[in-house]
C-alpha cells in the first residue's frame, strides 16, 4: 500500500499596485489568483489543497508591509494555518529587500515555503533562496529606477512651467490640466495686494477680509468632492501675498520658472509689497519686545529691598531688557550688591520656579485647603488642573504671561547667591478657577 499523502495547506496571495490597472491581463487580482489555484491543481498529487481564505491587497504598493491581505497572511501562518504561500510573481509579495528579507525569516521560523508561479523556485532549497535574492534585488531597483524617473520627469515638467497638480490657488481654476484665471476671484486677489499697500500691516488687512467673509479657494476634486474655501486669516493671507504663481511663474523646490498661465499681479505691485513685507524683522521684534510689559514688573527686589525697575538698551539695533536696581541708580552701580541681572534670563528662571512649586505637595495642599470650601473642587481635580499650567504657559500671549505671574507672584528677592520667589495664595485659588472654566469652555 502507498503511504498517505500528507496535505499541504497552500494560500494564494495577489497584489496590485495603485499605478497598475486592475483590467490588464495577468496583472488583476482574479488573474493572478487563477494562475496560483491552477499550479496548486497541478501539486494535488503531492497533497496540496487551497485554504478557503483569500489574501488580496488592491490598491497597495509593494514598497511598504503596511497592507491589510499581507498582515491577515502572516498571522494566519505564525499561528500555524498555512503549509505554502503562492504568488504569481516574486514582487507581489514584496518589493523591498528589507521588507522581503523580515518575510522570508518569519516564513522559516514556522517551517512554511514560498513558491512563485512565474519563476519557478520555492524557498525550502538553498538555490531557491539565492534566486529569491538576485530576482528581489532587481525588483527594489526598477522600484527605485521608476521612483526616480517620475521625479525627473516632474522636475522637467515644472521647469517647462506646466501645473502639475494639487489644490489650485486663489484666482485659477484647471482646466485640461493647466491654470486658468478665473476673473471673480481673480479680482480678490488684486484687491488683497492693492489692500495691502494701502493699509500696510497684514494683522489689520486680515480682520477686513475676515469681516467681509472672504474665502480661500473653493474647488472639487477631480472625484466630484467639494472642498468649499475657508476665511482668510492672517496664515492664509501671507499665502497669497508669498505665491509666485500670482506672477505667472512655477516654482521647483525654491526655484523659480516661467509657468504656462497668466500672470495675475504685475511685477511693480509685486515689488512693493515685497518691500513692505522685508522689513528689517529684528527692528519689527524689537518694537514689540518694548510694547510688551516686563513680567517682573514691580515684583522684583535687590538685596535690601530695593525695587528694581525694567531698562533697555541698543547696541547694533538689536534691543538688550535688564532690571537694575533703582538703588544702583540713585548711588552708582558700585554701591549695589546685584546692580542689573538680564531680564529675559530671570524672568524664565522665576516662571520655571513658579512651575516647579506648583507642582509640590505641600503647595497644592495648601491650594486645596483654601479652594476646597469656595471652589468645592476635588482633589484630584485640582490636581489635574493645577499640573496643566505647565503646557497652557506657552500658548499664552506675553500681556496674558504678564497677569498670571501678577497673579501668582507675590515677590521676588535677588542675592548674590540665587534667588526666592514668594507665591500668592489668593492667586492660586484664582488661577484654579480660570483654568477650569477654560477647560470647560
Amino acid at each position: 500500500m502507498k503511504p498517505p499523502v500528507r496535505k499541504v495547506r497552500c494560500a494564494v496571495y495577489t497584489r496590485v499596485s495603485t499605478d497598475e490597472r486592475l483590467d490588464m491581463a495577468f496583472n488583476s487580482l482574479d488573474a493572478q489568483r487563477e494562475a496560483a489555484v491552477s499550479y496548486i491543481e497541478s501539486q494535488k498529487h503531492e497533497g496540496w489543497i487551497l485554504v478557503g481564505d483569500r489574501y488580496d491587497d488592491g490598491g497597495f504598493s509593494g514598497g511598504s508591509m503596511e497592507r491589510p491581505g499581507l498582515q491577515r497572511l502572516l498571522r494566519d501562518v505564525e499561528a500555524g494555518r498555512i503549509d505554502v504561500i503562492v504568488v504569481y510573481k516574486v514582487d507581489r509579495l514584496s518589493r523591498a529587500l528589507g521588507d522581503f528579507a523580515r518575510i522570508v525569516e518569519i516564513f522559516e521560523r514556522h517551517t512554511v515555503s514560498f513558491v512563485s508561479v512565474t519563476q519557478a523556485f520555492n524557498t525550502t532549497t538553498s538555490m531557491g533562496r539565492l534566486t529569491l535574492n538576485i530576482l528581489l534585488s532587481f525588483a527594489q531597483f526598477e522600484r527605485e529606477v521608476i521612483g526616480e524617473r517620475i521625479r525627473d520627469k516632474f522636475a522637467a515638467s515644472r521647469r517647462k512651467g506646466m501645473w502639475m497638480g494639487g489644490v489650485p490657488p486663489l484666482g485659477y481654476d484647471v482646466v485640461e490640466r493647466k491654470l486658468v484665471v478665473n476673473e471673480s476671484e481673480a479680482e480678490l486677489v488684486r484687491l488683497i495686494f492693492k489692500r495691502f499697500l494701502r493699509v500696510g500691516s497684514a494683522t489689520k488687512l486680515a480682520q477686513e477680509l475676515l469681516r467681509a467673509g472672504r474665502t480661500t479657494k473653493s474647488w472639487t476634486t477631480q472625484d466630484g468632492k467639494h472642498r468649499p474655501g475657508k476665511p482668510i486669516d492672517k496664515g492664509a493671507l501671507y499665502k497669497i501675498l508669498n505665491n509666485r504663481t500670482y506672477l505667472g511663474e512655477a516654482m521647483h523646490k525654491g526655484t523659480s520658472y516661467p509657468g504656462e498661465h497668466q500672470p495675475i499681479i504685475d511685477r511693480a505691485t509685486w515689488d512693493k509689497v515685497h518691500a513692505i513685507t522685508a522689513e528689517n524683522t529684528v527692528a519689527r521684534s524689537n518694537q514689540t519686545r518694548a510694547q510688551t510689559p516686563a513680567l517682573l514688573k514691580g515684583l522684583i527686589f535687590a538685596p535690601g529691598g530695593y525695587a528694581m525697575t525694567p531698562s533697555h538698551t541698543r547696541k547694533n539695533g538689536k534691543l538688550y531688557r535688564y532690571y537694575v536696581a533703582t538703588d544702583a541708580i540713585r548711588r552708582g552701580y558700585a554701591e549695589c550688591a546685584v546692580r542689573s541681572v538680564p531680564a529675559a534670563e530671570v524672568e524664565e528662571a522665576v516662571v520655571a520656579q513658579v512651575r516647579h512649586l506648583l507642582r509640590t505637595p505641600e503647595v497644592i495642599a495648601r491650594t486645596w485647603a483654601a479652594a476646597k470650601s469656595e471652589l468645592a473642587v476635588p482633589e484630584q481635580e485640582l490636581v489635574e488642573t493645577v499640573t496643566a499650567f505647565a503646557p497652557l504657559w506657552d500658548e499664552l500671549f506675553p500681556a496674558e504671561q504678564a497677569r498670571i505671574v501678577r497673579l501668582l507672584v507675590e515677590r521676588v528677592d535677588l542675592s548674590p547667591d540665587g534667588m526666592k520667589v514668594r507665591l500668592r495664595a489668593e492667586g492660586l485659588q484664582t488661577l484654579v478657577a480660570e483654568l477650569r472654566m477654560r477647560a470647560a469652555a
